[in-house]
């Protein structure tokens, strides 16, 4: 079994200055600078023959390289329980466009749809219990107007990813690169 994602590898620069941000909420399971990235879809844990299916259907998508831009930050979960902290992406057809062709082809490999609707962001940190609320809206004001980009997407990549007592390693298993 290998456990696999399809997402958007981000230049140093941004991954720096999102790294940057990391701090000032206690108990914030801060994700490390070179994890940072943009998942377009979740896969999870299926077998080699299928995952080589997948690679297959990923290498055929044709689609424009585009720019895309992060822009400010925002939490998945309830005001009372959030469970992740973001940061957004600036509205992208290209992204979205991308984004379906990488679901449509892993679906015609036999796996099921996402069940969750796409919300194009950048996972920074992650809650196992709900951070003091003025730290938590101290910090989304405080970076309310963070702002990286626009910059080049050019490709997008498979990753694995292993999950280990140090927290998750991915490694880059392919790179698709996009049209001019």
């Amino acid at each position: 079994m290998i456990r696999l994602f399809v997402g958007l590898e981000l230049p140093d620069a941004v991954r720096r200055r999102l790294a940057a941000t990391a701090g000032g909420i206690p108990g914030a399971r801060w994700v490390p600078e070179e994890n940072l990235h943009l998942t377009l879809r979740f896969i999870g844990g299926i077998d080699e023959g299928l995952a080589q299916e997948v690679a297959e259907g990923l290498a055929a998508i044709s689609a424009p390289a585009f720019e895309m831009a992060l822009t400010g930050f925002d939490t998945f979960g309830s005001a009372r329980h959030p469970h992740a902290l973001w940061a957004a992406v600036e509205r992208q057809p290209a992204l979205t466009h991308l984004r379906e062709k990488v679901e449509s082809a892993v679906v015609r490999c036999g796996l099921p749809p996402e069940g969750r609707r796409f919300t194009p962001h950048v996972t920074v940190a992650r809650f196992k219990e709900p951070p003091a609320p003025g730290r938590l809206q101290s910090f989304l004001e405080a970076h309310n107007l963070f702002h990286a980009g626009p910059f080049p997407v050019e490709a997008f990549t498979l990753f694995s990813s292993h999950l280990s007592r140090n927290g998750a390693l991915y490694t880059a298993e392919a790179r698709y690169p996009l049209g001019g």
